[in-house]
């Protein structure tokens, strides 16, 4: 176990000044995908007791209860029901523009982190193949200088060396990529589902519009 942690630390330090960038950007990473999988959960974002609420109200009826229960809930489409029942009194165009707004605000808010992902998936691969490559003129100005240089087991290790940072870039950008698309193509469908939510509400809100 000692000699396996050893070895790993050493792998890292080995790697320099651009494995000490890339080892931040990991952490970096794995934090926006933790707080990610907890924001985005789907009891987090649409409430299963406003869903029903909506679907539940009569057209044209009071909208007291589903006011009070979306006053109480902290998320997207409960901000999304209290801006369509807040302007109610307005027509339904403006109400639909207003509602509009807001859940553009919401997708903004669930989209926060997701462009450290991106970043990430781009710049993790360059920022490996720019320790690989600096580890490597180092190794080949020094073939050049002094005794010894030449050993080929040397310079084989060294060149092993200086392939860890691309490694560790490549473990950072894969996991990125994938977190990235999932949480884009979740945020997508939540918010398409909240659009729907709320249509159904305008369309009770305003039962005579056509």
């Amino acid at each position: 176990m000692g000699e396996a942690l050893s070895s790993a630390v050493d792998f890292f330090v080995r790697g320099g000044f651009f494995m000490i960038l890339l080892l931040a950007l990991s952490v970096s990473v794995g934090t926006v995908i933790l707080l990610r999988a907890v924001a985005l959960r789907e009891k987090a974002i649409m409430p299963t007791e406003i869903e029903d609420a909506v679907e539940n109200l009569a057209p044209g009826g009071s909208a007291e209860a589903l006011a009070a229960l979306a006053r109480g809930s902290n998320t997207p489409l409960a901000r999304i029901v209290s801006v369509c029942l807040k302007h109610r009194s307005w027509t339904r165009q403006e109400n639909a523009e207003a509602v509009q707004v807001r859940a553009r605000h919401e997708v903004v808010r669930m989209e926060s982190g997701l462009v450290l992902l991106e970043i990430a998936t781009g710049i993790a691969p360059l920022l490996g193949l720019l320790g690989t490559l600096s580890g490597l003129v180092g190794i080949f100005a020094n073939l050049g200088g002094g005794a010894g240089d030449g050993d080929p087991v040397a310079v084989a290790r060294g060149i092993s060396e200086a392939l860890n940072t691309t490694i560790v870039g490549l473990a950072v950008a894969v996991p990125s990529l994938v977190a990235f698309n999932y949480f884009q193509r979740k945020v997508e469908t939540m918010a398409v589902n909240m659009e729907g939510v709320a249509a159904d509400l305008m369309a009770k809100c305003y039962p005579d519009a056509r």
